[in-house]
């Protein structure tokens, strides 16, 4: 007899075939950068004094605090784990949970692939449960490996097994808050907004209150899991209002879902406008409308950091001064002073950061062409050429906004700290020279979809090597052969040294070769093809 949740053991099967790479990419390098945390810090303070010293210039600087969260334990390894990649950590592991839920629900109903798996025997709340334990058993991967590689560093057992336990469930809080959110709309994109959006509030309450007296800490989940104080006299209990977080989230969703029919939210989308402006008429000012929400929102994360950044400049002599390691890592960096080489590896990782925008805009293609919605586009009398170039336009010129954002948030917030303006505009242009290697990423991703499109997601992995290399390359002393085969590695760094050309004009040239063979591919192969 068919029960509700009859096919539930199948489906799972199903998503974890299907998901298997997407799956094990964000569960391996969300523990990878958790160990190369710890690797890297146990390298930079090697010593007790250099925890000592560092944990007592941290302790009162709000910029760090509202960016990392409450400084607790600083004196020790695994306090500084837990201060420099804990918050960042739960936010990787919300994102992971609320874009799985986002597509393995809404998603595919939206694409209708639901609705073929309903037409089999398949009970009514099999998909979303065969969803979340999907997630949830990421979210088990993740912190059962993270407290793994915290013990094979040598840390406490104690401190490592709240700090991976701490992940597991701020995962499920916010897979909860997308399941949620995915019973109210029935657009993907919204519920990834609004979950995203709990996201950020969260991380904002969590950091005005860590910069207060901590009473508004409590108001956010990421201020829950961070009061289990791992590393530094652990305490469980505040685990149990992010189990219950959990469970009335859950419940809520299964209640919701119940009160809606398959293929539509609670909430129905608004009607459009009986006619679309002239704006989108065009092939780029569809490509505008279609990513406009997507780089407000990687402006507002530059933006954030930027400010963060700032804020920290005037204060790096005292911040990093006294540790030797981490300030000949920053002068190899740069090779200036030291205030101008912690802006120059500033700038560089805001660029690598950045580049997820440019490779998102440039992957919408490769979105529209699965969906399908590309061939609505090119029935009209559209080429691939105007096609695919008006979303690499919103790209190339999304990526030189978010660099101009970066500097003047920056630029600004450390001319107001340090009360000297006229610094700002030095460093307001800065980051502009991380644009070629951003298009660079661009030209490898449109090449991907239009010569290989089965491997465009491949952009991804390179993006994360790059990443590895400017955010720990020098800490894992890994070789220069290595470091320079990424291109922002190779482009100087700005405002330590001076300004050369011919690195920039070679990765502008190889960026709009690559960017060329893309587009000729793509115009040559069939579209549609998986």
């Amino acid at each position: 007899m068919m029960t509700a949740l009859t096919g539930t053991v199948e489906l799972t099967r199903f998503i974890l075939r299907r998901d298997r790479i997407r799956i094990l990419v964000w569960i391996v390098a969300i523990v990878a950068l958790a160990a190369l945390t710890a690797t890297g810090i146990k390298g930079l303070f090697p010593t007790q004094a250099a925890l000592d010293q560092t944990a007592a210039a941290t302790q009162h600087n709000a910029a760090a605090i509202a960016f990392n969260g409450p400084a607790q334990g600083l004196n020790t390894v695994g306090g500084q784990v837990a201060f420099q990649f804990g918050a960042g950590g739960m936010v990787m592991v919300a994102l992971m949970s609320l874009f799985m839920v986002g597509r393995l629900t809404r998603g595919d109903e939206e694409a209708g692939r639901l609705e073929l798996m309903r037409s089999l025997p398949v009970g009514s709340l099999a998909p979303t449960l065969a969803a979340s334990l999907t997630v949830a058993a990421m979210n088990v991967a993740v912190g059962v490996l993270t407290t793994v590689a915290l013990l094979a560093h040598g840390l406490p057992a104690a401190g490592s097994l709240v700090f991976g336990v701490s992940f597991i469930l701020i995962g499920l809080v916010f897979g909860g808050v997308a399941l949620v959110a995915a019973q109210v709309t029935e657009n993907t994109r919204v519920v990834y907004g609004a979950a995203g959006a709990v996201l950020g509030a969260a991380f904002v309450l969590r950091a005005v209150g860590d910069i207060g007296d901590g009473t508004v800490s409590w108001f956010s989940p990421i201020g829950w899991a961070q009061k289990a104080r791992p590393f530094a006299g652990e305490r469980w209990w505040p685990f149990l209002l992010l189990l219950t977080a959990t469970v009335v989230l859950v419940a809520a969703a299964s209640a919701l879902a119940a009160r809606r029919d398959l293929g539509a939210g609670l909430v129905a989308a608004r009607p459009g406008r009986p006619t679309a402006s002239r704006s989108l008429g065009h092939p780029f000012g569809l490509a505008i409308r279609l990513q406009r929400g997507v780089l407000l929102g990687w402006s507002v994360g530059v933006l954030v950091t930027g400010i963060a950044y700032g804020w920290i400049g005037p204060t790096v002599d005292t911040f990093i001064g006294q540790n030797k390691a981490l300030a000949e890592i920053l002068a190899g960096a740069g090779g200036g002073n030291l205030t101008d080489s912690y802006f120059a590896a500033s700038f560089r990782l805001m660029a690598l950061l950045a580049t997820g925008f440019a490779i998102q805009a440039a992957l919408r293609l490769r979105t529209e062409e699965t969906s399908m919605r590309a061939e609505s586009v090119l029935a009209t009398p559209v080429s691939r050429w105007r096609w695919g170039a008006s979303h690499l336009t919103v790209a190339f010129a999304g990526s030189v906004i978010l660099l101009g954002v970066a500097g003047l948030a920056t630029g600004l917030t450390y001319g107001v700290a340090a009360g000297d303006l006229n610094s700002a505009p030095r460093l307001v242009g800065a980051p502009l020279v991380y644009a070629p290697p951003m298009w660079l990423m661009v030209g490898l991703t449109i090449a991907l979809i239009g010569l290989v499109p089965r491997w465009a997601g491949a952009s991804w992995a390179i993006l994360a090597a790059c990443v590895v290399a400017g955010f720990l390359g020098a800490v894992l002393h890994l070789p220069s052969w290595l470091l320079n085969l990424s291109p922002f590695e190779r482009v100087p760094q700005l405002p330590a040294q001076s300004l050369t050309l011919l690195p920039v004009v070679v990765i502008s040239a190889v960026a709009a070769g690559f960017t060329l063979a893309g587009l000729f591919g793509l115009r040559r192969r069939d579209i549609g093809q998986i």
